[in-house]
């Protein structure tokens, strides 16, 4: 028997003009659109389709934005099969924000909810760290590995963290991580 599921990205995945074919083509992408720049008081889609770039990097305006397209493909998937998403499919997933558009893709949250919570998700990621500041980096290796780097990682921000703040620190990689090397 054959199972199907539904996966949602996470940011990192926007480009600007993503969605431009299924909202020029579809009636119920253009309502999915409208919802969330209802939702958002703010024309979220200008900055999808047109850009900047670095407006659309924004996590305020990129993790709302992912949301929007899937949800428009969504819909139009289920308005050309004439079935909803959750009798379609066995399973709906999302990677981080993409939660979010599993969510609201089988019901469990309007889309204008959805994209409310997606806006105060980004903002609070996007007010942690000053803009320009911070990175994500992808470990590859092997457990052990990605283990010590993990935790190098974490005493490393953390000593930071603690000079910033005016106390002395470092961080030293030692003992059973030592082992594993990287």
């Amino acid at each position: 028997m054959t199972k199907t599921a539904f996966l949602f990205p996470g940011q990192g995945s926007q480009a600007v003009g993503m969605g431009r074919a299924v909202f020029d083509a579809s009636a119920a992408a253009r309502e999915v659109l409208e919802t969330v720049n209802t939702s958002l008081d703010e024309d979220l889609g200008a900055i999808m389709l047109d850009g900047p770039e670095d407006s659309l990097r924004m996590t305020r305006n990129a993790q709302p934005a992912l949301m929007t397209t899937a949800l428009a493909c969504v819909r139009e998937i289920e308005t050309r099969l004439g079935r909803t998403i959750d009798t379609i499919g066995d399973a709906a997933a999302g990677h981080s924000l993409g939660e979010y558009a599993a969510l609201a893709a089988v019901k469990s949250l309007d889309i204008a909810t959805a994209a409310s919570l997606l806006r105060l998700r980004g903002d609070a990621m996007q007010n942690a760290v000053p803009v320009g500041e911070g990175a994500m980096a992808a470990l590859l290796g092997g457990s052990g590995q990605a283990n010590y780097a993990a935790a190098t990682a974490c005493l490393d921000a953390l000593a930071t963290s603690r000079r910033v703040h005016g106390t002395a620190s470092s961080s030293v990689q030692w003992g059973a991580w030592a082992e594993v090397g990287m």
